[in-house]
This record gives structure tokens, sequence and C-alpha cells, in this order.
């Protein structure tokens, strides 16, 4: 189990039930890449300078502050904030129920389970019963990370489960989103539309979907580490765009395209050849022999030793952006 992030308890009426906020979901898929001196591929990195005489200052050197518009700075502590009259502190304190289809899309955010205390087994069970034979989700109010949260505690198989709501004045309207003019749409393509909402058919399984770019991006820097060319250009320069002119055509397209997928049924690339090509690309990535610094993942350092070793044979420096150390405004929060 993810380490907890926060721990307490839910106020359920005269309930309380200990608890610890876990993570629902990991890291996004990302290929992180490092900043470079485009000429010897040094490592870029930043340096917190004080903007009043130019020192470089230490993390014990930095204070939280907040600047009014008229230049004066408030410095609030750990022991303000701490101390601030919340209930939510360190309770997660229900205040209603609502039912789930009722819930905005637009308002949900982060997900986390709530994993119950070695002692809170009993009533931890009954809430999420109580949820589930009332298909609702409690709304509560908690406070983490240096801020208070709108929550919605709702059932997941067989844990709670706690999505962060963004609060109403969070939410942007979408005005200006949709076209400004009316616009009409024919029976006929209404029709094509349905034809193809078919043709496509349903999703059965999420799981059966991967990150393909991730992997795209692997195959990239695998070549590059073999000194082999990259390939995709032609690919992306065959993405076209622009203005449909003829809606109806499309459409029909787009069925018939459609359609000829769905009976070709292609087989799904075999994991056992994803592993390898993930496999080739991390004994590259990990040939690296020193240690990766602090911060940074084995991998990201290895690949940047990597390039360096190959540049140097080459006598070619690799072209990558470069980026110059800023220096930052007086950090006041």
């Amino acid at each position: 189990m993810p380490r907890s992030i926060w721990n307490g308890a839910i106020s359920f009426g005269l309930v309380n039930i200990g608890v610890k906020v876990v993570p629902a979901t990991s890291a996004e898929h990302s290929v992180r890449f490092r900043q470079l001196h485009a000429s010897d591929l040094g490592p870029v990195r930043y340096r917190k300078v004080c903007e009043l005489d130019q020192t470089e200052l230490q993390a014990d050197d930095i204070v939280r502050g907040y600047e009014t518009a008229d230049g004066r700075v408030a410095v609030v502590t750990d022991e303000d904030l701490d101390g601030l009259p919340l209930p939510t502190a360190r309770t997660i304190e229900v205040s209603g129920f609502i039912d789930l289809a009722a819930v905005d899309p637009l308002r949900r955010g982060r997900t986390y389970y709530l994993a119950p205390d070695k002692t809170a087994a009993k009533p931890y069970a009954l809430m999420r019963e109580a949820l589930r034979r009332a298909d609702r989700g409690a709304v509560a109010k908690m406070a983490m990370h240096g801020r208070e949260l709108l929550v919605l505690i709702q059932v997941h198989d067989e844990a709670l489960l706690m999505t962060q709501l963004h609060w109403a004045d969070e939410m942007n309207a979408a005005e200006g989103i949709v076209p400004a003019t009316d616009v009409t749409v024919s029976d006929s393509e209404l029709d094509l539309a349905d034809t193809l909402i078919n043709a496509l058919g349903t999703v059965e399984d999420l799981n059966a979907y991967s990150d393909q770019y991730q992997a795209a991006v692997e195959d990239v820097i695998t070549a590059k580490l073999d000194g082999a060319p990259a390939s995709g250009t032609a690919a992306a320069q065959a993405r076209g765009g622009g203005v449909v002119l003829d809606l109806m055509a499309i459409l029909q397209q787009s069925v018939t395209a459609a359609q000829d997928a769905r009976s070709a049924e292609p087989a799904a690339p075999a994991p056992a050849a994803r592993a390898t090509r993930k496999g080739t690309a991390q004994r590259h990535l990990s040939a690296a022999p020193e240690p990766a610094a602090k911060g940074t993942s084995a991998r990201k350092t290895a690949t940047a030793k990597a390039r360096t070793t190959k540049a140097g044979a080459a006598k070619t420096p690799a072209a990558t952006e470069k980026a110059a150390p800023r220096t930052p405004r007086k950090k006041t929060g």
C-alpha cells in the first residue's frame, strides 16, 4: 500500500472513524527530460537568489510571506498555520450527503483511498455499507497540504474513496467556448453520426488502452543512444488538419473506415513485445556507472550520461534546448 499522506478521523455524526489518506492513483505517465547545456551537455540547475543583495539562499534562509498590492509583506510561519481555529485540521467533517449523479464532473479532482486504522474497522465498514445502501456520497471538508478542501466520500469496491472537489469559484464557465453563432445540424448528419458511433463500438474495458506515446518516446531515446536516426517525422507530417469542407462526406468516410477496422479485428500488440522493447530501452538508460543525483531518477541521469558519451565520440554535441538560469523574484510564498 502506498504511504499515507494524512492521518486523522472522519466525523460521521457522533461516530469518529480513524483513517489514513492514501493516493488512489500513481504518477502520470511521463518521460522526464533534463535541461542540458548544448555545448557540453552539462546539467542546468536553478539557484534561489535574493533580488535585493544577489545572495544565493539555502532552504533555511527562506520564509513564507504574503505581499499586498501596496508592497507590504506579512511573514506567515508554520506555527501560525498550525494554530488556525479550524475543526477540519485533523478531521474530515461530514456535513451532508448527495446523489452521486448530481456531482458535476467539472468539480472532481484528485482521488484518494481512505484506509481505516486498526481500531476503526467496524465504524469504517458501517459507513461504507450505509453509503452503498443509500447509493449516495458524503460531502465533507478537511485541511490538507496547507489548505482546506471540499471532498466527496463514496464507495469503491470494498474501500471508501475520497475525491477532492473544486470550490465553486475555482470552476470556469463555458462562456466563449462554444460557437457564438447558431449552428444547424441536419437529421441526415445526425443519422450518419449515430452510425459512426455504432460502428466505432462500445468501450468494454478501459484497461485495454495503453500509453503509446510514452512507448514511442522510449523508442526515440533508444534509437538516439544506438546512433540511429529517430523515426516518426513522416507520420507526424501525414496527420493533417484544417477546415472540414464536406461534413457528410467526412462522416461517411469515417463510418466506412470504422466498419472496415472492426471487421478486420486487428490483434493487440503482444505484452511480451512491449516488454522486450522497454527492456531494451531500460538497458541503454541504465548503462551509466554513476548513481543518480538526488531528486533525479536513475533513468534520466543514465540518459544524460549516455548522450554525453555519444557526443564525445562523435565530436558533435547534441542540440538541446538551452535554458539560462533565471533570477527569480523574491520568494514570498
